[in-house]
């Protein structure tokens, strides 16, 4: 006995929505978090603090409103551990002109920018250039698992356990 035509019709369907989805929602849909911003000049202990408080990976580095740098966690353990002054400036330790996006610029180009560039934080930018929020790989992670909640979620945590294993049958 086989499996019906319809049920493969109707998981084509369940991908061809999910990939249109992605290609064409902006990523306003993902609901950007607003970005906390420093001036170059505040001490890594400040950032890192302002990055603590807000439960964020990164601080966007401004100076009249307009980005200048971006500082993640990633640049903290890869420039900073070891000879860690959290008196220093962020300005030494940022990543300049960081890649951005617009709130009209689609999910998968945010993904394309991500994957290309190794990149876990994207700040989002205003029609003049000024940040308005911040999109994490976390947020399209989310996304994703929005368009199949039952298929993600319903997953055991390893690969290959039974429903049985997994609750110690």
């Amino acid at each position: 006995m086989g499996i019906a035509a319809s049920e493969f019709e109707d998981a084509y369907e369940d991908t061809e929505r999910a990939d249109g989805a992605i290609l064409m929602e902006p990523i306003r849909g993902l609901e950007p978090h607003d970005p906390i911003c420093v001036h170059p000049g505040t001490s890594l202990r400040d950032a890192i603090t302002a990055m603590n408080d807000a439960h964020v990976g990164c601080v966007l580095v401004t100076e009249d409103d307009r980005l200048v740098g971006i500082l993640t966690e990633r640049d903290i353990l890869k420039k900073v551990a070891g000879h860690l002054d959290l008196d220093s400036p962020v300005e030494r330790t940022m990543t300049p002109n960081p890649e951005t996006v617009v709130m009209d610029d689609s999910i998968a180009h945010v993904l394309n920018k991500m994957h290309t560039g190794g990149y876990r934080h994207i700040p989002v930018l205003d029609g003049q250039g000024r940040p308005v929020g911040i999109v994490s790989m976390r947020d399209v992670v989310k996304f994703i698992v929005s368009l199949f909640p039952a298929v993600v979620l319903n997953e055991p945590p390893e690969p290959g356990l039974s429903a049985r294993e997994l609750h110690g049958g």
